[in-house]
C-alpha cells in the first residue's frame, strides 16, 4: 500500500494537511467504531483500515504551516514556564529531552513551496510504477534544496524503505540490506517506518 491509497483511506486526497488527516480519521473512527457496530465484521475491518491509514499518515501528511508555528510556540512557552517556575535568575538554562525548535517545519519560500508540492506528486507517481532509482533521485535532490524540512526527510526514507522490499523481492539481499539501514538513519523517529523496516529485516532472516 502506498502513500495514496493511505490517504484514500480516510476520503481525502493526496498531500492533505496533517489537521484534516485527523479530522476525517475522527469522523470515520465514530462511524465504524466496533462497539458502534457491534457484531458488524466490515465495520471492524474498516476501523482497523481506517486506524492503520492514520497511524502511518501522522508522520508522513504535511503539516500547516500555522500547526507548526503553534508547535513550536508551545514549547518554547513551557520551556519559559518551567525555567520561572525553578528559579527567578534569567541566566539559568534549562535543558529538555523534548525534540529540538529545528525539528518542526520551517517556513518555506513560495518557490519552495512549490518545488517541493511538486516533487511529492512526483515522487508518489515514481513510487506507484515502482520507479525507485528515479524516486530516490528525485527526494535526494530536494533534500538537498531543502535539508531541514521534516517531511522531506520522511518522504527520503520512506523512498529507501520502498526500494530496500523491491531489492528482496530480486534476491539483491545485501543491497536491500544497506537500504533499510539508510531509511532508519535517515528518520530515526518515524515509528511506523520503523514498523515497515522491521517487517522486511524480518523477510531477509527468512530468505539466508
Amino acid at each position: 500500500m502506498d502513500i495514496a491509497d493511505y490517504y484514500r483511506q480516510l476520503g481525502l486526497r493526496s498531500g492533505t494537511s496533517l489537521s484534516q488527516v485527523k479530522a476525517a480519521y475522527r469522523r470515520l473512527a465514530r462511524q465504524y467504531h466496533p462497539d458502534v457496530n457491534p457484531g458488524d465484521e466490515q465495520a471492524k475491518s474498516k476501523f482497523i483500515a481506517i486506524t492503520e491509514a492514520y497511524k502511518f499518515l501522522l508522520s508522513v501528511a504535511p503539516r500547516e504551516v500555522e500547526e507548526s508555528k503553534a508547535a513550536v510556540s508551545k514549547q518554547v512557552n513551557s520551556t519559559q514556564v518551567k525555567s520561572t517556575a525553578r528559579s527567578p535568575s534569567p541566566t539559568v538554562k534549562v535543558t529538555r529531552k523534548e525534540p529540538p525548535v529545528q525539528y518542526y517545519h520551517v517556513p518555506l519560500s513560495p518557490t519552495d513551496q512549490k518545488l517541493k508540492h511538486d516533487s511529492y506528486l512526483q515522487l508518489q507517481h515514481l513510487l506507484k510504477y515502482q520507479k525507485f532509482p528515479r524516486a530516490i533521485a528525485l527526494i535526494e535532490g530536494l533534500a538537498q534544496r531543502i535539508p531541514d524540512d521534516v517531511e522531506v526527510r520522511q518522504w527520503q526514507a520512506i523512498a529507501y524503505q520502498r526500494w530496500a522490499r523491491h531489492l528482496i523481492g530480486e534476491y539483491e539481499l545485501d543491497k536491500a540490506r544497506n537500504y533499510l539501514k539508510k531509511a532508519l538513519r535517515t528518520d530515526p523517529h518515524n515509528r511506523a517506518l520503523w514498523a515497515e523496516v522491521e517487517r522486511d529485516f524480518r523477510r531477509l532472516e527468512q530468505i539466508y
